[in-house]
């Protein structure tokens, strides 16, 4: 095929898409470090201080709250930008999708919320997916079931992290 096509080896990939590959003998890591800094640039957020939990734990958002609106625009911009960095960043998947429901017409506290998010990912900039050559992997999960009713629709709201782990939860 390469005297048909001509090809070259490129080596091991590094970089795609903006997921920053780094590979070794029996391990690969997939991380956004610099997307997630340009998304902290952008929204002049890169010398905040960061947080340690994703998103608040008791956070109660609604649609209908009576609060100055924000730009919707930005606001929109900036759950697009996080939402490519869920790629890599399974753990702030629940605070992004809980913040996209309120796309439309944003409200000054779902900005607070958004940058609570932002100040998480300021402390975690170097996280990103792992993959090991482990003998042993387990099936971890966490579920934080909440029964309060969401006051948009209705409904309750539940939230759920799973992830494979080749050692135990200290």
């Amino acid at each position: 095929m390469s005297a048909k096509f001509g090809k070259s080896d490129l080596g091991k990939l590094t970089y795609y898409l903006g997921i920053e590959v780094d590979q070794h003998k029996d391990v690969i890591t997939l991380r956004q470090e610099r997307y997630a800094k340009k998304i902290l640039e952008e929204t002049e957020m890169k010398d905040c201080n960061a947080v340690h939990i994703p998103m608040a734990l008791s956070l109660n958002l609604s649609k209908s709250r009576d609060e100055n609106s924000i730009d919707e625009m930005n606001y929109r911009r900036s759950i697009g930008c996080l939402r490519y960095l869920l790629h890599t960043r399974p753990d702030i998947s629940y605070g992004v999708g809980f913040l996209s429901r309120y796309m439309r017409e944003p409200k000054q506290y779902h900005g607070t919320a958004m940058k609570h998010v932002l100040r998480y990912l300021q402390g975690t900039l170097t996280h990103g997916l792992f993959f090991g050559g482990a003998s042993e992997m387990k099936l971890v999960g966490f579920s934080d079931s909440s029964h309060n009713v969401d006051e948009d629709d209705g409904r309750s709201t539940t939230g759920h992290v799973f992830y494979y782990s080749s050692s135990p939860i200290t």
